[in-house]
């Protein structure tokens, strides 16, 4: 008789309260960027750097986090994380001027980086590979909860309330996160000799650094580009309001077509989920490069949502099983390097957004993406074919970080 499974089928109610926040933080951002510059007097490129500055510190302290949740534990970091992303986040509802809202949204996008990916890592630790699948996608879908609710109340609110109170709902809930996860016990860890032990395996095996290659590209395409679509719309006369919830539908698609991935990966090998993706990410740009209007913007934030679920989470599922022992910080350092992909991507198309050229930004991004599409299919395949030969049945369903 086989032993009964009695380990955890789902991730504990205050993982996701924290991965949904997280996620709620990191994309209210782009449908108050023109109310933010409006009240400081600056353009929307001048803006954006509360945008790229936040990706950035998110995307360089990845790899410090994840070496320190392997070291000291997944609990414990992500309660310190959320309480100093949580201070951070109110101070940024106050902040006077746009140099000190950008330096404190570097502050809490440096600690609400901590989150997800331990979040993921802790439901690796303590969901059986039978359970996994289901349990990575509930925690993808409170995130996927948290992005579309986060670009619609954004732009309300915004428009109703105004910008800080914006900053201030975030940080109250990633403090109440912080009390809840203190009922959560430390999940058991493998050894690995400590911080720099931790990186040694990690960025020694090369495929780690083809992922984070191929993530940095990812995440310039996806979350660097989606920060600067509401703007888009706001150029064609769009209100704050109705930007934001045109930007949810993001969060909507990677909810739907996480549930379409779902019953895909036991028919479809994980190279050609990556295919899907890419060609997504391919297309709707593409389509946006012939015209620049509410619906081709519309369709570009669908489209970024069924790349994430296809392509991001066949990348991160990837990534979570190349060095197992030091798994924290391989997520970490490909979180780092999406996040850093990201805000070089805000920084490099801000100027395109200030002068009105979005349809030579859809085209760059459009011929990115077709190579990058070609480049993960072809990574991946070589991966299994050298390393893992066959491919298993059924991969896990990683989630977003």
């Amino acid at each position: 008789m086989e032993p009964l499974d009695i380990s955890p089928k789902r991730p504990p109610f205050w993982i996701s309260v924290a991965s949904f926040v997280s996620s709620f933080d990191r994309f209210v951002v782009s449908p108050i960027l023109v109310l933010v510059a409006a009240t400081f007097g600056v353009s929307v490129g001048q803006a954006v750097a509360i945008a790229s500055g936040y990706y950035l510190a998110y995307g360089l302290c990845q790899p410090l986090w994840g070496a320190l949740s392997d070291r000291f534990g997944r609990i414990r970091l992500m309660q310190a994380a959320l309480v100093g992303a949580g201070i951070a986040g109110l101070v940024s509802a106050a902040a006077p001027s746009l140099v000190t809202l950008v330096v404190v949204r570097v502050v809490a996008g440096a600690f609400f980086g901590a989150i997800v990916p331990t979040s993921l890592t802790y439901v690796g630790d303590t969901v059986s590979a039978t359970h996994r699948q289901r349990a990575l996608s509930d925690l993808m879908a409170a995130m996927a909860v948290g992005t579309a609710l986060a670009a619609a109340a954004a732009g309300i609110t915004g428009q109703l309330a105004g910008w800080r109170v914006v900053f201030a709902v975030p940080a109250i809930v990633a403090l109440v996160s912080a009390w809840g996860l203190r009922s959560l016990a430390e999940p058991p860890r493998p050894a690995t000799g400590g911080v720099a032990a931790s990186f040694r395996a990690a960025l020694s095996n090369r495929w780690v650094v083809v992922v984070g290659l191929l993530v940095f590209v990812e995440g310039g395409l996806v979350l660097g580009v989606l920060t600067l679509l509401a703007p888009a719309l706001q150029a064609q006369g769009v209100d704050a309001a109705r930007a934001g919830l045109a930007a949810a539908a993001y969060g909507i698609a990677v909810l739907l077509s996480s549930q379409v991935l779902k019953a895909l990966t036991r028919r479809l090998p994980r190279w050609a989920l990556m295919g899907i993706g890419g060609i997504a990410l391919t297309l709707g740009y593409a389509v946006a490069t012939m015209r620049v209007s509410v619906p081709t913007i519309i369709g570009i934030v669908v489209m970024l949502g069924v790349t994430w679920a296809f392509l991001h989470t066949s990348l991160q599922t990837w990534a979570t099983s190349i060095v197992p022992e030091a798994r924290g910080t391989v997520v970490a350092c490909f979180a780092a390097s999406l996040f850093i992909g990201s805000s070089v991507a805000a920084v490099v198309a801000g100027p395109a957004a200030d002068h009105n050229q979005w349809q030579v930004l859809f085209t760059v991004c459009a011929v990115t993406a077709a190579v990058l599409t070609v480049a993960c299919v072809i990574a991946y395949r070589a991966y299994t074919a050298r390393e893992h030969p066959p491919e298993p049945q059924a991969p896990d369903i990683a989630t977003e970080v």
